[in-house]
């Protein structure tokens, strides 16, 4: 008969374990796009990716309809044309694995830059494998803002800022997304620094595009690009049943749930954000990591909540905030329930895990994905306004707590 402590045993020997972390998370997202590529239906958002470095070379507009390659439109900022370049020059099929796989790894390794002890990671990597096989499956760039996000946060914490506006820019030129890592801004040792590498890098990031195709091209394309994110913003709220894959936030939820056609988005996300910002008051432990970890886990959750552009896939962004909080906190039975529930409700919700009934007639309409993390992100708020996060064990980090 097993026993209790027989039975935590063997779960820490696997949740802990970085063999069965690189398994999970280099397998599952083969598995996904694997499983995606073996459809009759061809890799739809991998050939807009495809389309963006097509259409930057041949000067059309990047934010058209063009029926005969690819359903929907492009979405992302002409320097995405840069990084998809590579893979869109090789067979559909191979780009679209290879641009995966690069996704996937370049989270491994952003996860792998926290100053969170190795087995931590494991677990962190392990725990949001599941949400990393959603996000292939859609051949996202998601994972990639991801893992921009945390490593500005990582280099901002090893004194390298040069290193981290890359990162945080590459980020916002492509997906918007990444400006919210100027959030790490007061963790910076050298603001001035701070400052002109994110010029520096701004202004290299705009032109870059330049070298393959007319300037002229790239800022009227950067004009389009606004008016097609204003578009597609008033597109999201919509309250029909061929709109439910999208506006997967809180403002979403609301929407949905209470019938609340036009609820207005500010009423949410300008209280969120002033609670966000209400954690900057506590300057005196900006050089405490305990501190500066809670922060990046509100920047990574509230970066897909509070916003209408938010997809099942984009949950790659905030479940590994989730996954981190999770391995911060003592061993407690409500944690571990909270926790519990965002696995199921957020990661495991599109899978067979729920009815299809269940899927496409209670959590997708209703934008329940978002749920949890909104939840969790609540928790956070109120265990940094307690102070809570002076509590955690030391050991659990690789740097010292207090810089």
């Amino acid at each position: 008969m097993t026993t209790p402590i027989q039975s935590k045993f063997r779960l820490e020997n696997f949740i802990y374990n970085k063999n069965i972390a690189l398994a999970l998370w280099f397998g599952l997202a083969f598995i996904g796009i694997v499983l995606e590529l073996s459809h009759d239906t061809p890799p739809n958002n991998y050939l807009i990716f495809k389309g963006v470095f097509q259409h930057t070379l041949h000067q059309t507009n990047l934010f058209l309809e063009y029926p005969k390659e690819y359903s929907d439109v492009n979405h992302y900022g002409p320097t995405f044309s840069l990084i998809i370049a590579p893979f869109a020059m090789l067979p559909d099929y191979i780009g679209c694995t290879l641009w995966v796989l690069f996704n996937a790894f370049f989270l491994y390794k952003a996860i792998r830059s926290l100053p969170i002890n190795e087995k931590y990671q494991n677990a962190i990597l392990i725990l949001a494998s599941h949400e990393l096989l959603l996000s292939s499956e859609w051949q996202q760039s998601n994972a990639m803002i991801c893992a921009c996000i945390i490593l500005g946060f990582s280099f901002i914490q090893k004194g390298k800022d040069f290193i981290a506006l890359f990162f945080i820019l590459l980020a916002t030129f492509i997906k918007l997304y990444g400006i919210v890592g100027f959030a790490f801004f007061f963790f910076s040792k050298d603001k001035l620094k701070f400052i002109i590498w994110a010029a520096i890098w701004s202004i290299i990031l705009f032109v870059a595009p330049m070298l393959i195709t007319k300037p002229s091209f790239i800022v009227q394309s950067y004009a389009d690009w606004y008016h097609e994110l204003v578009f597609k913003a008033a597109k999201n709220v919509r309250l029909d049943i061929n709109n439910d894959y999208q506006d997967i936030s809180v403002m979403g939820m609301i929407r949905r749930v209470l019938g609340f056609t036009h609820f207005k988005n500010y009423l949410i996300t300008i209280p969120a954000v002033c609670i966000f910002f209400s954690q900057y008051l506590q300057w005196n432990y900006f050089k405490d990591i305990r501190f500066r970890v809670y922060l990046l886990c509100l920047v990574l959750i509230m970066t897909v909540i509070y916003t209408t552009s938010a997809e099942s896939p984009t949950y790659i962004i905030a479940f590994p905030a989730v996954c981190i909080w999770y391995m911060l906190q003592a061993n407690k039975k409500w944690i571990n329930i909270v926790f519990i529930f965002a696995l199921l409700l957020t990661s495991f919700s599109y899978s067979d895990l729920f009815t299809p009934y269940v899927r496409d007639h209670i959590i997708r309409p209703y934008s329940l994905k978002a749920l949890p993390c909104f939840i969790i992100w609540i928790i956070i708020v109120v265990q940094m306004w307690k102070k809570q996060f002076l509590s955690i064990d030391e050991k659990k980090f690789t740097t010292a707590v207090n810089g």
